[in-house]
């Protein structure tokens, strides 16, 4: 069946025929529309697995041997290594624990964010793009994170900690 456009008319392009609620659009058109609920699902499902990967995989491993990541720092001349090599470990081990139960969602994906935009454009600054793409990806992830905040399934939702005194969002 064809249907009849007058001069000016626009076709529905976003939706096929369907036969019944819901059939014509796709599962991840149906979860685009989804709503607040479905942000929400959305941001605890990045916070864990962005939260999750980088304390485990990234900070676990620097925290187990300090000494080699701060040497590392202090072989590149990087200043005051003790201090900030000691700040970047706690960023990724912490923060990302942090990102991943939702607790202090901002301040601990400012603190990534910061961490990982030095990795990528300092530590890593004379290395191959191929060598900085996770510290961008990363730092790109908990931009996001600090910009959208934990959702309503972090325990800072929980503990109503999503606003502060004046009563705008953290």
């Amino acid at each position: 069946m064809t249907t009849h456009l007058e001069p000016g008319d626009q076709a529905p392009l976003d939706r096929a025929p369907s036969s019944g609620a819901g059939e014509g659009r796709g599962f991840f058109a149906r979860l685009a529309g989804g709503g607040t609920a479905t942000r929400d699902v959305e941001l605890l499902i990045l916070r864990v697995a962005f939260g999750a990967s980088l304390s485990l995989t990234h900070g676990r491993v620097k925290l187990l041997a300090p000494a080699r990541f701060i040497d590392g720092l202090t072989t590149r001349g990087f200043p005051l290594p003790l201090f900030f090599g000691w700040a970047a470990i706690l960023s990724e081990f912490a923060g990302g624990l942090l990102l991943a139960i939702g607790l202090l969602t901002r301040p601990a994906a400012t603190f990534v964010l910061i961490t990982l935009g030095v990795a990528a454009f300092d530590f890593h600054a004379a290395d191959p793009f191929a060598k900085r793409e996770l510290a961008l990806a990363y730092a790109i992830v908990a931009l996001a994170l600090a910009i959208a905040g934990p959702g309503r399934y972090s325990l800072d939702s929980w503990l109503g900690l999503r606003r502060n005194r004046t009563g705008r969002e953290l």
